[in-house]
């Protein structure tokens, strides 16, 4: 439910009122599924404690354990559904959701073979063991999926792979620019935003360096989706006899 209105709110438009989109929902809702795989790790954690204290062990009757296994096989197949569509549409919170639903898969796993390790052993103790590792596997991926869900909120820069891309979309028009400077990224949910500065020659009309950054922003779309890109374009401070760059620019 929390996803469904995230994403729904996430795609809407721009407006008036939020010009950037609503993008930054899916990070919150992202947060939102972090917590509850937090919540998730720390039951575990709390039962395995009380397990090797109290010296008890989980029992399932076969008809439990039949359901258990049926339920892990239909979350492990949404699961990983979900992941797959938000790796298509690249969304935060979808993303989020699977790896919540990856959490019950796990804890549910671990109760199965915490049964099994005892019918097979008979040490009761690598029941809660076998939990207490699958808890701390649960707590490192909700840590990583908060880490990235955060990292949008405060707008952290994008990856580097993602920051090399835009600079070779750049330097493919090497010959008619002069250089770029002030490269600033940042992500809001699916949505990323590109703003640098393009330095010109100092006698290229508006029209040619309008002309320019059309392309720069189609080449940098074409390649990372969902792109937003402004730039903000400035004179070459060099005086040259002959610009070196200017008739380059002008057979485009």
């Amino acid at each position: 439910v929390i996803t469904f209105f995230a994403v729904t709110i996430a795609i809407k438009p721009a407006d008036e009122e939020h010009p950037f989109g609503h993008g930054k929902v899916e990070n919150i809702a992202a947060i939102v599924q972090a917590m509850l795989i937090f919540t998730a790790g720390g039951l575990i954690i709390y039962s395995a404690v009380h397990r090797i204290i109290a010296g008890v062990t989980i029992e399932l009757t076969e008809a439990g354990i039949g359901v258990m296994l049926v339920s892990i096989i239909a979350s492990i197949f949404l699961s990983r559904h979900l992941l797959k569509v938000s790796r298509a549409v690249d969304s935060i919170a979808l993303q989020a959701n699977a790896h919540n639903i990856a959490a019950d898969v796990y804890s549910a796993a671990a109760v199965l073979a915490g049964l099994l390790v005892i019918r097979f052993t008979g040490l009761n103790i690598l029941d809660p063991i076998i939990a207490l590792l699958v808890a701390l596997f649960i707590l490192k991926v909700a840590y990583d999926v908060l880490r990235r869900s955060f990292g949008g909120l405060i707008d952290i820069r994008l990856s580097e792979a993602e920051e090399n891309i835009i600079r070779l979309s750049i330097m493919e028009h090497v010959g008619e620019l002069v250089s770029f400077h002030e490269l600033r990224t940042r992500k809001a949910g699916s949505q990323r935003y590109i703003d640098l500065h393009l330095v010109m020659p100092k006698k290229a009309s508006v029209e040619e360096a309008h002309r320019l950054c059309d392309h720069l922003e189609q080449d940098i779309g074409d390649k990372l989706r969902y792109a937003n890109v402004t730039i903000h374009v400035e004179p070459c401070s060099e005086e040259c006899d002959q610009c070196p760059i200017l008739p380059h620019l002008r057979k485009k």
